[in-house]
């Protein structure tokens, strides 16, 4: 080399590493730093230090068995290789291998090593939890073992089988090609075609292959119970009595064969190895291929039913289990279609609680109404809560926080992106029974800063929101003064929940005039307020505090020449850049010079990543699931976003695997981005066996241990000690926002379709299996899956309406109604949890979604009712969520209709009309109240009461005539009060009404009696 370069190299030799040292530490570092800052460093160094030793115990593996099989044939090579035409080409390869052979040796060792380390380090979980593997106290019908040892063992043991067998075979590869190259195996000999050494060497590893065969073999015969092939999963009638046998036997031939290779050590018979092979090939065909068939062929298929009973039945019961439904309830509910006066009155009190707002519509409502700038942004399907009111009843909430989807887009750089928009503002609540009087939810909870009716029972509380599901990957705060809120406001009065004088809203003028900080324009885009709402204004100082800025961690503070106010962040959700070498991590990790270019950056300045709640709770607990749809809640003054978080496996014995994307996967998922289905992969068991919160200000994450007593949980709470904090911690004030997770009755239900039966008979003819309707509501084409509805309902039997999530099913290839699937969402209750089906008869066909969706479409009168709007170029129609619930020993339906003008950016839906289904009948009306009355009055299912028959003619009767004719007055006045007491939604009066019917009907009893 030329002098200069031989200066250069030890210089770009040192560049290369430190580019490479700050690359790595650019990702190691950082993930360190991050951890740090959430308190879970115990997470990152468990996993860091268990892939380091996997990934060591791998490497060593492979490069012991490669080099150390090269390094026996290298040196047993022949000292004279035969003169024959292939050695004499192979000749010329020796000649330019062997100068450089140690390096050759070294690369190639080193190199399979490295691959097999970094693939080993990926099985990181696996061996956590076979390291730390619990008891579920369960064990398996068939070889009566625990259930842990398929779940957390077998994984193990099969993984460290893989890495075996992989490390033989390339060390038989890596023999064969140092024997052939230097003389030791020889293709085109005719004579010996391999050195006595070489023989023995590919013996004896041929020999350790099928040894290990022989262990995987034995192994094969625990994992029938994951078989898929006969009727249902899991061990069949074929795989106890056919393959069972099989794979024991070919364990034992396996052994024998490998000890004829080693045999073949000593007696060095060339047909020794090679009849061992043909016999364990032989063995394979016949013992484990053909004779199972046969059986299947045979003995099976002729009598299915009978000989997968016992296995159908273990199917039934392990899948019940690991899927928690083996305590659902299944209800025989001979589902009612008429209903008498009295029936009526008693559900009455059920009416007004009957959710009628959807939070997948009004999302644009509170949009145009709530956004106040055109940077903020709302889900497109809400969030539904309970919340209690002022006079301490809970509401069914639909909420929301205002999150920051980013700066207004003429002014959307790096700066304003990642520092200077950095957080939302507040949380938006509607009651979901009630509307206004033009069809607006009702806000309980609006504006900013935020006030109303919920901040009033809830208290103040810390309304930024820095970690949310919306905004830049990372943002810094404490450089840039960061966008806090507006100041000023107009737009559109909020009706709030004061307004509303009946459950359907009927607000009163004079009381519509909390004003709303939205503009009734919707700043789309957000150019007309670029000018003023620039940030560069900052805060002065000395500037008079904010409403907000009184919060806990509030900075918050405005100038009174500005159109907004600012803020600087207290908290400690982010990783300090505290020094430069920081600054250059962070900048290699994003690509991004500007952060160390920025002169604001400070060493007081944090970097905020990570911030969907989440993903925040996966990071701090790789083992867990999260839930596809977090939600807000404010608890003890905080922002909180509550994350459902799930156990799996896929290593339950005998139960039925789904794939969890498919499983999830309803109208939401589907046509919004804010609702995620599962990731897709395979399992069949599952728990909720962690409830996560996220402080949506600092991003604090809590693990709360819910199902205490899942093995898996257990498991995965002593491969990361302290990291779940117990129950017991869990506040009130928290437990009563807590609630059943939509993944897992999307799963559950899912399951349940055909694992409500649990005779094994019934199962196998599968006549009364069900199928989750597709959505009617959905536009577009697609057959989505309905997704699940929370609300509160009253479920027969029970004393007081639950707050519930519910699903409905079909029969298979039918539309109508076949079952009603209920949940109680309620953490505070007792009941939570508890899984609960109406069975309806099959005799009685009580219509279903989409019939009843199609009788909506089909009935003149709902149809004189929506003709105008729909040849109308103004408007469109929304159709609500067409909710299922009980009613009146019967099932009624409740979909509520919304209207939005067409042709302008800000309008949205208004609720404007309630169509109601009952038995066989549909009606319409402009609430829930008319639309009932026009269901049950006017030739609805409502049965009028009998009028008692007397004679009443001359000459007959004497007092007992007198008495009857008095009693039959009193009774039609009753009725027609109660009539008009239904029609005006006065239940009060209807009761009472009632009550002077039921007396005077049987004052009318006894006179005609008498007579």
């Amino acid at each position: 080399m030329p002098r200069r370069s031989r200066l250069l190299a030890p210089v770009a030799v040192a560049v290369v590493v430190i580019a490479a040292g700050l690359l790595t530490a650019a990702n190691f570092w950082t993930d360190y730093l991050w951890f740090d800052s959430v308190g879970y460093t115990s997470v990152y160094l468990t996993e860091l230090r268990t892939r380091a030793l996997l990934f060591a115990a791998g490497a060593v593996l492979m490069g012991v068995a490669v080099g150390v099989s090269m390094y026996v044939a290298y040196r047993t090579r022949p000292l004279a290789p035969p003169l024959s035409p292939e050695q004499q080409g192979l000749a010329r390869y020796r000649m330019s291998v062997d100068p450089r052979r140690r390096v050759f040796f070294w690369v190639i060792v080193a190199g399979l090593a490295l691959l097999t380390g970094a693939s080993a380090s990926g099985e990181w979980g696996t061996y956590l939890q076979f390291a730390n593997s619990q008891s579920f106290g369960v064990t398996d019908p068939q070889f009566d073992r625990d259930i842990s040892f398929y779940t957390f063992v077998y994984p193990f043991l099969r993984v460290l089988l893989a890495y075996a067998f992989a490390a033989v075979v390339l060390a038989f590869i890596a023999a064969v090609v140092v024997h052939y190259l230097y003389g030791g195996v020889r293709l085109q000999s005719q004579g010996q075609r391999a050195t006595p050494a070489a023989r023995v060497h590919l013996s004896v590893l041929l020999g350790v292959f099928v040894l290990l065969r022989a262990a995987a073999y034995w192994l094969d015969q625990y994992g029938l119970v994951f078989s898929d092939r006969g009727y249902t999963f899991g061990a069949s009638y074929t795989d106890v009595n056919a393959v069972l046998y099989a794979v024991i036997i070919l364990s034992v031939i396996s052994v024998v064969c490998a000890l004829l290779f080693f045999a073949n050590i000593y007696v060095r018979n060339v047909m020794m190895p090679v009849a061992s092979l043909g016999l364990l090939v032989l063995s394979a065909i016949l013992i484990g291929g053909i004779y199972p068939a046969i059986v299947q062929q045979f003995q099976v298929s002729p009598n299915e039913q009978r000989a997968e009973r016992p296995f159908i039945e273990r199917t039934i019961d392990a899948t019940r289990a690991a899927y928690g439904i083996d305590d659902a309830e299944v209800i025989d509910y001979d589902a009612q279609t008429e209903l008498t006066p009295e029936e009526l009155s008693a559900e009455a009190a059920t009416i007004p609680s009957v959710r009628l707002i959807d939070p997948s519509v009004v999302s644009q409502t509170f949009q145009q109404m709530q956004q106040v700038r055109g940077f903020y942004r709302f889900p497109e399907v809400l969030d539904v809560d309970r919340y209690t009111d002022s006079e301490g009843n809970s509401v069914d909430t639909i909420i929301a926080a205002r999150e920051l989807e980013g700066p207004p887009s003429d002014q959307d750089n790096w700066l304003t992106r990642h520092t200077v928009y950095t957080h939302g503002f507040g949380i938006v609540a509607a009651a979901g029974n009630q509307v206004d009087d033009q069809g607006r939810p009702v806000f309980t909870e609006y504006n900013i800063p935020p006030e109303g009716e919920l901040s009033d029972v809830v208290g103040e509380y810390e309304p930024r929101i820095y970690f949310g599901r919306e905004g830049a990957e990372y943002v810094i705060v404490n450089a840039e003064p960061e966008y806090d809120y507006p100041l000023g406001g107009g737009g559109e009065d909020v009706p709030t929940t004061e307004d509303a004088g009946t459950p359907e809203g009927d607000p009163s003028p004079d009381n519509a005039n909390a004003p709303a900080q939205a503009d009734a324009q919707g700043d789309q885009g957000g150019a007309e307020e670029s000018s003023e709402e620039s940030p560069e204004g900052g805060a002065t100082e000395g500037a008079e505090e904010s409403p907000a800025a009184d919060q806990e961690g509030g900075g918050g503070s405005q100038d009174p020449e500005s159109s907004q106010a600012t803020n600087r962040y207290d908290g400690e959700g982010g990783v300090q850049l505290s020094n430069f070498f920081v600054r250059i991590l962070y900048a290699l990790r994003y690509q991004e010079p500007d952060i160390l270019l920025n002169n604001a950056i400070t060493g007081d300045s944090q970097i905020i990543y990570e911030r969907d709640p989440a993903d925040r709770v996966e990071q701090v607990a790789p083992f867990l699931t999260a839930d596809g749809k977090p939600y807000p809640a404010i608890v003890d003054g905080r922002v909180l976003w509550i994350v459902d978080a799930y156990t799996t496996s896929n290593m339950y014995p005998y139960s039925e695997r789904i794939d969890l994307a498919d499983a999830t996967e309803d109208t939401f998922t589907q046509s919004t981005d804010t609702v995620n289905a599962l990731p897709g992969h395979q399992v069949n068991y599952i728990r909720n066996s962690v409830k996560a919160t996220v402080d949506a200000y600092d991003g604090t994450v809590t693990l709360y241990g819910w199902d205490e007593d899942d093995p898996v949980l257990q498991t995965w709470s002593n491969a990361f000690p302290g990291v779940i904090t117990d129950r017991d911690e869990i506040d009130d004030e928290l437990m009563e926002h807590l609630r059943y997770p939509d993944d897992l009755v999307k799963v559950q239900r899912e399951m349940l379709r055909r694992y409500h039966i649990t005779d094994p008979d019934a199962f196998y003819g599968g006549q009364d299996f069900w199928n989750v309707p597709s959505d009617p509501t959905a536009e577009g084409e697609g057959a989505s899956p309905e997704p699940p509805y929370r609300q509160t309902i009253g479920f027969p039997g029970q004393e007081e309406p639950t707050f519930s999530v519910t699903s409905t099913f079909v029969p298979r290839g039918r539309e109508n109604l076949a079952g009603f699937l209920s949940v109680n969402s309620d953490a505070t209750s007792d009941d939570y949890g508890s899984l609960r089906i109406l069975s309806l008869p099959q005799d009685t066909v009580v219509m279903g979604p989409g019939q009843v969706q199609a009788q909506f479409a089909a009935d003149d009168a709902i149809r004189d009712e929506l003709l105008p709007l729909q040849q109308s170029d103004q408007s469109r129609i929304i159709y609500g969520n067409l909710l299922t619930l009980p009613f009146a020993d019967g099932l009624l339906y409740v979909e509520p209709l919304y209207v939005q003008a067409e042709g302008s950016q800000t309008s949205y839906p208004l609720l404007q009309k309630v169509m109601v289904g009952f038995g066989e009948q549909v009606a319409i009306g402009n609430n829930l109240q008319e639309a009932l009355n026009n269901l049950f009055e006017e030739g609805g299912p409502l049965e009028e009461e009998p009028q008692p028959e007397g004679d009443t003619g001359e000459g007959g009767g004497g007092g007992g005539d007198g008495d009857l004719a008095a009693a039959l007055e009193d009774a039609s006045q009753a009725y027609e009060e109660g009539q008009e007491a239904l029609q005006d939604g006065d239940f009060t009066a209807y009761d009472e009404a009632n009550d002077r019917l039921a007396e005077a009907l049987e004052r009318a009893e006894e006179a005609a009696g008498q007579e």
